[in-house]
């Protein structure tokens, strides 16, 4: 075979690769060429098979921001960092955490009853910690009134 047809094959083998990571998991464009290297694709052939694998990473970062509000407890700060960690832009993280559907009350009170349940606190300081976390104080107030602890 020759160079070219290689790379062809590799860079096909890539965009079918990444279509089939997005049909079970949720990935930012970042975080999707990783996984491709990872799978032992050049680093050019992996950013060859993100950038044609069809992605719209707005509901990339949707699904991901639902995903992990399904499981772990974010303020909308939170999330919105965790997902530019997970390498979405900070456009792309914003849109996916807005539209994601979280009830940030819901995940205040959440986090409030993970916290109390490892570890002690005055009500003040669930509040802080809450707040430290990215809720509004609203937010951690809420989440600390109605997180099952009779202050």
């Amino acid at each position: 075979t020759t160079a070219a047809t290689t790379v062809m094959t590799g860079n096909s083998s890539a965009v079918s690769k990444a279509k089939s990571y997005l049909k079970y998991s949720a990935f930012s464009r970042e975080g999707l060429i990783a996984q491709l290297e990872y799978e032992l694709f050049t680093p050019e052939q992996a950013v060859y098979g993100a950038d044609n694998c069809g992605a719209d990473w707005n509901a990339q970062a949707i699904l991901k921001a639902k995903s992990y509000t399904s499981y772990m407890y974010f303020s909308r700060d939170g999330l919105i960092s965790q997902l530019e960690y997970e390498g979405f832009t900070p456009e792309q993280a914003v849109y996916g955490t807005d539209n994601c559907g979280a009830d940030w009350n819901a995940q205040a009170i959440l986090k409030a009853k993970s916290y109390i349940s490892i570890m002690s606190f005055s009500r003040d300081g669930l509040i802080s910690q809450l707040e430290y976390e990215g809720f509004t104080s609203e937010q951690a107030i809420y989440g600390t009134d109605n997180c099952g602890v009779a202050w």
